[in-house]
């Protein structure tokens, strides 16, 4: 039996599909029928959640010609090379375009998964099953699939919307305290930029979701989907509205390249870039100073820092910002703050404020 499901839908017209929120779902067959179109199923894990949860996913996919496909686990391994297992595996397996991937796992396996689904064949159905509280309110939802370069995370991808999306609930319960904490970054993100009285959830409600209380739990995660689903229906393909879904994020990539990728967890480096967002905002005039405070003082609350690393001189994060997906035509353009709810993304700003940021954070 499902405990506290939850259903809501993702509008993109003839590719709209659901987002299931609740414990127990990855193990629920009935969930997978209405969304698998072929026979032949792949999916596609690490070493670190296959113990945990693959069984019960294969058993639940018994009905279809089943595959495996088992990748290392870490933000180092998003990479073309480790990609390339994905498409061998397929291609040893005999996989048609009347194939379904199934990312069982965080961020980093969604991503690949989804990316591997967008080109195999020019395009097959995939499912995304997110195992870790970063993957089940972000990167699972809204499509955006890829790999990490070198020289920037995410460099190299594609759009493309699963067919389902499964968030159990009970995964987050072998997430350590750390991985756990990553996630709530971008459920802050969410009260920040398009819902204050979540944001004030947040506050009432961070200690309870520090304890993974279950209906707090469901309640952020359904809040934050909602939040994102509302934003990608808007803007798929992220040419206006959508990039406010990068708050915090051109600072956070900056952090993740320059330190190397795994070094620092997506969600702590995006908790760290929110802080510096919000403090650019402030030295602009924008935001108040008592709304950096609760902004800062929520990201802390959640155990997440609030300082890039010193390793990182001001002169190597504006090195690395000017590689990030967001700049267009030589400009920089960043995601900041006008009040806590209200956000806009722009390239008008003094770079002198945003010297006097880096600098102040001790880069």
């Amino acid at each position: 039996m499902i405990k506290n499901e939850s259903k809501l839908d993702v509008d993109l017209g003839d590719r709209r599909y659901p987002i299931f929120i609740g414990e127990d779902l990855y193990a629920d067959t009935t969930l997978f029928r209405e969304y698998i179109s072929g026979n032949q199923v792949m999916v596609i894990t690490n070493e670190t959640v296959a113990p945990l949860y693959l069984e019960k996913t294969i058993k639940a996919l018994a009905e279809f010609e089943l595959r495996t496909c088992i990748l290392p686990d870490g933000e180092e391994y998003k990479t073309l090379d480790i990609l390339n297992r994905i498409y061998t595996a397929l291609l040893k397996g005999h996989f048609t375009r009347k194939s379904t991937l199934v990312a069982l796992g965080g961020g980093v396996i969604g991503d690949m998964t989804g990316f591997a689904a967008a080109t195999y064949q020019r395009g097959v159905d995939f499912i995304q099953i997110p195992t870790t509280l970063l993957s089940q309110v972000d990167s699972s939802v809204g499509g955006k699939t890829g790999v990490n370069h070198l020289l920037g995370k995410n460099m190299i991808g594609a759009f493309y919307q699963p067919r389902l999306v499964l968030a159990d609930t009970s995964t987050l319960n072998t997430l350590d305290d750390r991985q756990f904490s990553s996630g709530l970054a971008e459920v802050i993100k969410y009260g920040l930029i398009v819902d204050a009285d979540f944001f004030t959830w947040l506050e009432n409600n961070m200690d309870a979701l520090m304890a993974r209380d279950p209906a707090s739990l469901a309640y952020a995660i359904e809040r934050s989907c909602r939040c994102k689903a509302d934003v990608v229906e808007a803007d798929e393909k992220e040419a206006g509205q959508r990039a406010l879904l990068n708050l915090g994020h051109t600072f956070g990539h900056a952090i993740e390249t320059g330190m190397g990728y795994g070094e620092w967890l997506h969600g702590e480096a995006v908790g760290t870039g929110m802080c510096m967002a919000a403090d650019l905002s402030r030295r602009l005039g924008w935001l108040s100073e008592a709304s950096y405070a609760r902004t800062c003082q929520l990201v802390e609350r959640a155990k997440l820092p609030t300082k890039p690393p010193k390793e990182l001189s001001r002169d190597r994060f504006l090195e690395l910002m000017a590689v990030d997906k967001k700049v267009l035509d030589g400009r920089l353009r960043l995601v900041l703050l006008k009040e806590i709810g209200h956000s806009l993304v722009t390239d008008d700003f003094e770079m002198q404020k945003l010297n006097e940021t880096l600098s102040y954070y001790g880069s």
